[in-house]
């Protein structure tokens, strides 16, 4: 058997210092390593074009090699002084927000040339929809707790009680958040220190994550731009719960926020794995209301702490209008016919259409029964007629209510990261309809899908991008497809 060819240029576990020349979709930035046996392609995410960075290789391959960025030892001329604490969840932050369009926009096309096969795609952009607020736009952050910390002077990790995010490149290391990041509430964050004091004066322990112990876990908090209001869920283990006084604490958030309080959640989350709400865990109210109430586009939402809910609400009107701008931009075809909004969650897209068009019957489908009921409460609540939710399975849809079998002329689909699977896939094509609007999280799966769909007969209309999450290297895309 023939030996595999080894890398010539880098092997596993190998810290690079490398000069990052390009920018890939994702965020990865590409460096280069040229010798006497050629160019190597080098990947490392959440980098810039400019930037000497050191990285440790984590997978290597013939022609490329995918790290883990370690530091920036240089930065890019491009960047600006940020004046938040950064943090990993906002890479790009000390990059003016015109320079992350235009790397979030010329990514994105090379993805549709690439993976798509749609060599014309810039003939066919409609717009760059820009996020309202370019920060402090998130009304939801999870902040760790941890026993181990780091010493930046060091460069060790250190025992002590930290209560923030973990470091970049680690699941063992907090680093403290001791101010504003510049992406959720600054009044939350610049007093979280105080939460942290709070907490460590009771002397029960953070949590350990190579020991799989300790007593605090979490603390989450979710925020409406209607009412301005905070909701806090704490997650702790059961170990040590009896001396943790809870009613005390609810009152100490209320000194340090006043009425913006809205309600302290406690969960109990006994489980090892690293995910804030467990499959086994109780969660039980405290203090105050259980949810809180955020609107889009006029249209009222109750959220709870586990409902899914557009973590930039602002920029989420702003894609939800280019959606509804699409699906009803031809209004003469869509009168008198259904429009389906498919994997339509709690029912956002399809009540703000059914607002804007008297004569359009609009069906939400998904296959998450939980989500159809919290759609159909929202409906009642927005006073939301010509709507009608269904918990179903795409494939068995029409075999299960016929009287929409040849009415659907419109489909709206937004799926999760994943993209649509292919058997999926092609069930909505054989639903025959004139027109799909294509909104996604992961241009790269919407792509993949855009051949599909191409060589069932439709073809790209239009394509806009909305900036959804800004400082980070994710992008929306709207993508109108027609027969």
């Amino acid at each position: 058997m023939p030996r595999r060819e080894r890398n010539k240029f880098v092997k596993r576990g190998q810290i690079l210092e490398i000069l990052i020349e390009d920018y890939a979709f994702g965020g990865k930035g590409i460096g280069r390593i040229r010798s006497e046996l050629g160019e190597f392609v080098i990947f490392v995410p959440n980098t810039l074009p400019g930037q000497l960075v050191k990285a440790r290789v984590d997978k290597s391959k013939k022609k490329y090699a995918e790290c883990k960025l370690l530091d920036v030892i240089e930065p890019s001329k491009d960047e600006i002084v940020s004046p938040y604490q950064h943090i990993p969840g906002a890479p790009y932050i000390q990059l003016p927000i015109e320079k992350q369009h235009e790397y979030k926009y010329t990514s994105t096309m090379s993805l549709f040339k690439k993976i798509g096969k749609v060599e014309n795609i810039e003939d066919l952009f409609d717009e760059f929809v820009p996020s309202p607020n370019a920060f402090h736009y998130r009304n939801k952050m999870e902040y760790s707790f941890s026993a181990i910390g780091y010493d930046n002077e060091n460069k060790t990790d250190v025992d002590e009680f930290t209560l923030g995010f973990k470091r970049r490149g680690t699941w063992w290391i907090g680093e403290n958040l001791n101010k504003d990041s510049g992406l959720f509430d600054a009044e939350f964050e610049n007093n979280l220190y105080k939460i942290k004091t709070y907490c460590e004066n009771t002397h029960l322990a953070p949590w350990h994550a190579p020991r799989k112990e300790g007593f605090f876990r979490y603390f989450v908090v979710r925020k409406s731009y209607k009412t301005n209001q905070l909701l806090f869920n704490l997650v702790t283990t059961s170990t040590d719960l009896p001396k943790f006084d809870l009613q005390k604490f609810a009152q100490y958030l209320v000194e340090l926020f006043g009425d913006r309080v809205a309600g302290l959640l406690h969960t109990i989350n006994d489980e090892t794995g690293d995910r804030t709400i467990a499959t086994s865990g109780s969660i039980n109210l405290v203090y105050g209301n259980e949810k809180i109430v955020e609107q889009l586009l006029n249209l009222n939402f109750e959220i709870s702490m586990k409902s899914f809910f557009q973590t930039n609400p602002k920029s989420a009107e702003k894609l939800y209008t280019k959606v509804v701008d699409y699906a009803l931009e031809n209004k003469d075809a869509i009168d008198n016919t259904v429009v389906m909004d498919l994997f339509c969650g709690t029912g956002t897209i399809g009540q703000i259409i059914a607002s804007k068009s008297d004569n359009t019957k609009i069906v939400g489908v998904d296959i998450v029964a939980s989500a159809i009921k919290d759609a159909k409460k929202n409906a009642k609540r927005n006073n939301i007629e010509g709507v009608e939710f269904y918990a179903a399975d795409v494939g068995k849809f029409l075999l299960e209510h016929p009287q929409y079998r040849n009415k659907i002329r419109t489909i709206i689909l937004d799926p999760a990261r994943a993209g649509i699977a292919p058997k999926t896939l092609k069930k909505i094509i054989n639903l025959k309809a004139d027109r799909m609007v294509y909104v996604s999280c992961n241009p790269a799966t919407q792509a993949r899908d855009t051949e599909e769909l191409v060589n069932a007969g439709y073809q790209i209309k239009k394509i806009s991008l909305v900036d959804q999450f800004p400082h980070t290297a994710h992008i929306e895309t709207v993508v109108l497809f027609e027969k």
